[in-house]
């Protein structure tokens, strides 16, 4: 009794407040509670909608992100974010309503709003870029990209940031309107890019053989064909390095798959390389050492000593 005494106290000092009868009262907050189960049912909708387009987009193969999946997923967090807000926003709005004439409020705010966005070019510019990145899709969440001299994996974006984590664990969060230029390493397709050194007393022809043989054997290998987007190519000599003649091998891969292929394509190549005896060299240095006053036949005597490191 005490506890409904409490309540019927309350909500008479709350009318007599807002100048409105008892029943007017209680209309009003039935309103109000209507309005909030509504908001709640609108918010449940857009969390459903979320995870059923990321349903819709999954392929089932966790080993591959597609593109699909990426733009679903992008899109299912903006959908969190950007519908969640507005419903609040509107959820309030109709309450603020109930009790007291917005329409003044809404011009004030809207006179408001265009003193700060002048005071806040820069905040109207992020969200202006991020529109557009959004619009003309740019990047996705999963994407890795490289932005503003920051690279890593995208894990969140919104009207206004874009947050990267790079390969060191660092979370860069950065706000749209400082990107100027994106570079994509995940989009559409990728590449590896495997540079193999070849000793130069080493039969050049025997080596180019040797990693063809091995790049049809890997992109015959059911594990890793699913990742690849062609065979393996072989183009030929790359340079004519100080102590190695480089041979250039591309893979064509899935997006993002291009640094497993080419952790996996070193492994092979090099197991390749030592069963055939063909030498990876390291770099050497060549010192002629000159002794004045030699007693040995022939003059001065020069050695040679290979040494390792760069």
């Amino acid at each position: 009794m005490s506890f409904l005494v409490a309540v019927e106290a309350l909500l008479a000092r709350a009318a007599q407040f807002l100048r409105l009868d008892g029943a007017e009262l209680t209309r009003k907050l039935v309103q109000v509670a209507i309005i909030w189960l509504l908001a709640w049912a609108a918010m449940r909708l857009i969390r459903l909608t979320a995870r059923r387009i990321e349903r819709l987009v999954n392929d089932g193969d966790p080993t591959v992100t597609t593109l699909r999946e990426k733009r679903g997923i992008t899109i299912a967090q903006l959908l969190r974010t950007v519908g969640g807000t507005s419903v609040m926003v509107v959820g309030f709005l109709l309450t603020l309503n109930l009790f007291v004439e917005i329409g003044p409020l809404l011009a004030g705010a809207g006179i408001l709003g265009l003193a700060i966005s002048f005071g806040a070019q820069s905040l109207v510019k992020d969200f202006i870029s991020g529109f557009f990145i959004l619009f003309e899709d740019q990047f996705s969440v999963g994407d890795v990209i490289e932005a503003a001299g920051k690279s890593g994996v995208v894990e969140r974006m919104s009207l206004r940031v874009v947050a990267l984590r790079d390969t060191q664990g660092v979370l860069h969060t950065i706000p749209n309107g400082e990107i100027k230029v994106v570079s994509n390493k995940t989009r559409g397709w990728s590449r590896a890019v495997v540079d193999v050194g070849i000793a130069y007393d080493a039969d050049i022809d025997q080596a180019l053989d040797v990693l063809r043989d091995e790049g049809a054997r890997f992109s015959a290998d059911p594990a890793w064909k699913a990742r690849l987007e062609g065979p393996v190519e072989v183009p030929g000599v790359e340079s004519l390095g100080d102590s190695a003649v480089v041979v250039r091998v591309l893979a064509r891969t899935q997006p993002g798959s291009q640094w497993d292929v080419a952790r996996e394509l070193r492994r092979r190549l090099k197991k390749r390389l030592d069963g055939e005896g063909l030498e990876i060299p390291f770099p050497q240095r060549k010192v002629h050492v000159k002794v004045e006053g030699s007693a040995a036949p022939g003059g001065p005597v020069e050695t040679a000593a290979a040494a390792g490191g760069a």
